[in-house]
């Protein structure tokens, strides 16, 4: 007996190669959109009067080295006074966005206070930021130039009175000895504006050789002077005469029984001179240091000179 019913062939629904390749770069690009959204943190606009070498796409935000937001956009304000700076955060620096943050931007700069920015000539240049704690905000107001550091808990603070700034600016140094042993922090007018306030810091480790009785003197810039003994020029560091210093000596025991005046305490005021006594520069006081901490592959300094001439 034979069947007259014919076989019936399915097919299977199949997506045509031509649609496979648009639909993987679909796919992908929805991820990269996906994944763009979920690490990038909140915009933030910061208002700059100089907006010089921004670019959007270009320029990034730095902090303590890495890499933290890019701009999007510069746009000008409305009444042409400045810029504004669209700034998009990380998702990880997200918390920069807060208030009491401070922007500034990075360029080369050669000043009293030294060289810096010149990894910008390469780079362009960048936005630098010291966070703030206050709450989430999203408008800043950017700073001209780097603030100066903040003050520092380590070392001993002291204030140098002078009738002009001169060229001291924040981290000129402070020598001992032609040794730098601290740092100018800040400098503002005195309350009754008749006198400059210089506030420096020294390490812990040299805080005691300032005294009640010690001297402190401008070390920057040089000088030249003509008499009737001849010319002198003054002696003074590289870094003095680039960014400027701060130097002081402390005088010898003057009682018999060979006790140096006290030590100086936190925030206490000396008159800072123009220029140095030569006497000052002749005294040569035994005060102990604090022995700074040494490596594996480093020896103790000697106590005493007499120990390196014995060793010789």
């Amino acid at each position: 007996m034979k069947s007259n019913s014919t076989p019936k062939v399915a097919r299977a629904s199949s997506i045509p190669l031509i649609w496979i390749v648009p639909l993987i770069a679909l796919l992908l690009g929805g991820w990269l959109i996906f994944r763009a959204v979920h690490d990038h943190g909140p915009e933030v606009t910061i208002e700059f009067e100089d907006g010089t070498g921004v670019e959007a796409g270009k320029t990034q935000l730095k902090h303590k080295g890495g890499t933290v937001g890019t701009v999007t956009a510069v746009d000008m304000k409305p009444d042409l006074s400045g810029v504004i700076v669209r700034l998009r955060l990380d998702k990880s620096a997200a918390a920069l966005a807060r208030k009491g943050s401070r922007f500034w931007i990075v360029r080369p700069e050669i000043g009293f206070s030294g060289v810096s920015g010149l990894n910008t000539l390469l780079t362009g240049v960048q936005l630098a930021v010291r966070p703030g704690d206050g709450p989430l905000v999203g408008n800043f107001t950017g700073l001209e130039k780097a603030p100066p550091p903040e003050p520092s808990n380590e070392g001993r603070s002291f204030f140098l009175q002078c009738d002009r700034l001169g060229s001291l600016n924040p981290g000129s140094p402070v020598f001992y000895r032609e040794v730098k042993v601290g740092e100018v922090e800040a400098s503002r007018l005195a309350d009754d504006a008749t006198a400059v306030l210089v506030r420096i810091r020294v390490e812990t480790r040299y805080a005691d050789l300032v005294r009640t009785d010690s001297h402190f003197w401008n070390a920057g810039g040089f000088s030249f002077k003509v008499g009737l003994l001849g010319a002198e020029l003054k002696n003074t560091s590289l870094e003095s005469l680039v960014s400027g210093g701060v130097a002081f000596a402390t005088p010898e025991p003057a009682d018999k029984n060979g006790q140096l005046a006290p030590p100086a305490e936190e925030g206490a005021v000396f008159k800072l001179q123009t220029e140095q006594d030569k006497d000052w520069l002749s005294w040569k006081p035994k005060i102990p240091i604090h022995p700074q901490e040494s490596g594996p592959d480093q020896n103790p300094p000697p106590k005493d000179l007499s120990d390196v001439m014995k060793a010789k």
